[in-house]
């Protein structure tokens, strides 16, 4: 079987790597010759997410595809969903590509998110109490690892709005960050990993442990929330489900990543089937594999320059460096992670 992984970041790399311990081919598509996948996949086509001469071409090659990353464009998804099976399915994309519709989505479960409101004019701020701030502006769509937000302490320090593409989000006293992956097959069989615990910096992921140290109440509603939520989209394959929990222990969910996540690079080492493996075996219609956790774990991202010290420097025992092989090692980007079994 060949599998079709549109974009080419460490993410399709690390499924790349999984494909090939269970022999499926890949073929990789991306906008980019810095991408490390391309370097682990049987075949590859450079070119922009919009060229479909080329995508053609690529879609020949290939008995079924995924995405490695949400901002594949819906349009292109779509065409390539009218030729070919894409999981997890493009109607899952337009949802959640929208930070308000993914709102909305969630909301109609009955599941909590954090307060937010939908800004399409500076009017909508005219009547908001300053009980509400301070406030998170955020762009409803291309938002990721802090891009497209700005913090405000009152309404006043907005600037001038005048078009429908933001939410402005309460500010929560945040004590801890989770996160809960959870795979689903075709035949609607699930599996989720135990939860996670996040720690970021400068709004990127620094570090993962796993499990992550909540109580029962708080571990059984994550699991039981992601479930539910992949359930309702009808999902195949691998999905993340990221998790605020404020001082009064209250569980919100953050937002939803559709697509194998940086948080779960840990279960590579500490689980019996890594959530790479798990995505593929999904979306190829493979026998499904429960994941059974065998160490706990902590994942450091390494960014920037960063690499240049893990490159060079002996690893301990118990620790495993992953290099994603990017040319360019620009501040703030992800350029490998490193895990550290914890026994």
């Amino acid at each position: 079987m060949k599998l079709g992984i549109l974009g080419g970041g460490q993410l399709g790399m690390m499924m790349c790597q999984a494909a090939k311990n269970i022999d499926i081919s890949t073929v990789v598509y991306s906008d980019s010759i810095d991408s490390p996948a391309i370097n682990f996949s049987e075949k590859h086509f450079i070119d922009k997410y919009d060229n479909f001469l080329k995508i053609d071409d690529f879609i020949k090659n290939c008995d079924v595809i995924t995405f490695e990353f949400e901002n594949i464009p819906f349009e292109t998804l779509q065409y390539i969903n009218s030729k070919i099976d894409v999981f997890p399915s493009p109607k899952v994309n337009n949802i959640i590509q929208d930070r308000l519709s993914e709102k909305n989505f969630i909301n109609n479960l009955n599941i909590s998110t954090v307060p937010f409101i939908k800004v399409n004019h500076q009017d909508d701020l005219k009547n908001l109490s300053n009980d509400f701030f301070p406030a998170i502006l955020k762009t409803r769509r291309l938002g990721y690892d802090g891009k497209g937000q700005q913090i405000f302490q009152n309404k006043l320090d907005i600037p001038k709005i005048n078009s429908d593409k933001y939410i402005l989000e309460k500010k929560i006293n945040l004590r801890q960050e989770i996160s809960v992956v959870t795979v689903r097959y075709q035949n609607g069989t699930m599996y989720s990993y135990i939860p996670i615990d996040n720690t970021h910096r400068n709004q990127i992921l620094d570090k993962s442990i796993s499990p992550a140290i909540v109580n029962k109440i708080i571990k059984e509603k994550s699991l039981e929330w992601s479930k539910e939520i992949i359930s309702n989209l009808n999902y195949v394959g691998v999905i993340c489900i990221e998790y605020f929990i404020n001082e009064k222990d209250e569980l919100f969910v953050n937002e939803i990543a559709p697509r194998v996540h940086n948080s779960g690079h840990l279960t590579i080492e500490s689980y019996n089937i890594s959530q790479f493996e798990s995505h593929v075996r999904a979306v190829c219609n493979i026998e499904p594999i429960e994941p059974k956790m065998i160490f706990a774990a902590e994942m450091q991202n390494i960014l920037g320059e960063d690499i240049s010290k893990y490159r060079e420097k002996e690893i301990h025992v118990n620790s495993y460096f992953h290099d994603y092989f990017k040319k360019e090692a620009k501040s703030g980007r992800k350029m490998g992670h490193i895990t550290k079994i914890i026994t």
